[in-house]
């Protein structure tokens, strides 16, 4: 289940065609779905490093109690996922969209099971390798290169298969649903936590539907879904539905799950994320742009960051978006 990937190519290497990566991206976002492949493996080429910068290894929201710092947060929601999955030694289990892998080696090191991540992304699986070498973990994590519309992997593989809001890039749920169920163990289970429109938006709505644009172009969703979409795809091909609900509402309410990218201007990771962080970030970067002192691109690739920020805060309090919709399904035994 272990793909090599080539880590001996630089960062600079990386990004020495940043601009041409972005215009290749707004390329394949105005293809919509045809082109899905290559606007995610460009959306991540751009900004991984910003993501780590600002978030961390973990690329994801939590619901937060109050007083709990967001590093608790996404690991106590990763746990959560872990116990419904029913983690434990001996297992075998796939994270569809693995990121840089920080999801991975937290439910490997808590739960003991074996984990192998899948991506799209050469540069994330890169990074990730080194992190499990270096954390010694690399007896448990593993890491696949492939497409979860195609899972490079044979029938009935996994014991369980999570993923943790890597399917907002999915172009069609039915399909990548029937690919995990097709790899999944009969009686194993899917769990993961889907970004979603709630019941509250309103399709006829222009600032609802602004919103969602927003989030589709500065995350590279094809399409967000309903919660029923999730729930009837999942059924559509096979799948028995155990669970369904919005973890978002477990947060408390001084904490909603967005307060992150509210940011916190006292803290060294929290300026980053907050809104006059960003516009500091932005400022700085076109600066540095202009003296060719960062790749040219660095600073619209920000940009592109802070429409997804804006989009989401705003779409957040307004309660039509949702980046944790809980769901866990039972391939039938």
């Amino acid at each position: 289940m272990t793909h090599e990937i080539d880590s001996s190519r630089s960062r600079a290497d990386q990004l020495e065609n940043t601009a041409e990566t972005l215009a290749r991206y707004r390329s394949s976002q105005a293809s919509g779905t045809a082109e899905y492949a290559s606007m995610v493996e460009r959306y991540y080429k751009l900004v991984t490093d910003f993501y780590e910068f600002g978030w961390g290894p973990s690329f994801h929201f939590a619901p937060t109690m109050h007083g709990e710092s967001l590093e608790q947060a996404i690991a106590n929601h990763q746990y959560f996922l872990g116990d419904a999955l029913g983690l434990r030694p001996g297992m075998n289990v796939l994270d569809v969209g693995c990121g840089v892998g920080g999801p991975l080696r937290s439910l490997a090191q808590k739960y003991g099971s074996e984990i192998t991540g899948l991506n799209i992304s050469e540069y994330q699986l890169s990074k990730c390798e080194e992190y499990n070498t270096k954390f010694r973990l690399d007896d448990l994590c593993h890491v696949l290169l492939g497409d979860f519309m195609a899972i490079p992997a044979q029938d009935r593989s996994f014991d369980a298969v999570y993923h943790i809001e890597a399917l907002a890039h999915a172009p069609n749920k039915e399909a990548v649903y029937a690919e995990i169920f097709r790899v999944l163990k009969p009686g194993g289970i899917f769990a993961g936590y889907e970004w979603c429109m709630t019941p509250l938006n309103n399709l006829d709505n222009a600032e609802h539907s602004a919103l969602k644009e927003g989030i589709e172009f500065g995350s590279a969703c094809p399409h967000i879904v309903s919660f029923n979409e999730v729930n009837d795809g999942l059924q559509s091909v096979g799948f028995e539905l155990l669970e369904t609900r919005d973890r978002a509402l477990d947060s408390s309410p001084d904490t909603p799950w967005f307060s992150p990218l509210e940011g916190n201007v006292r803290t060294l990771r929290g300026f980053p994320r907050s809104t006059i962080g960003r516009k500091v970030t932005s400022l700085t970067l076109r600066l540095l742009q202009s003296l060719r002192a960062v790749p040219k691109g660095a600073f619209e690739v920000q940009e592109i960051l802070n429409i997804a920020a804006d989009s989401l805060v705003a779409a957040g309090r307004l309660g039509i978006f949702t980046p944790m919709y809980f769901h866990k399904a039972r391939k039938p035994t």
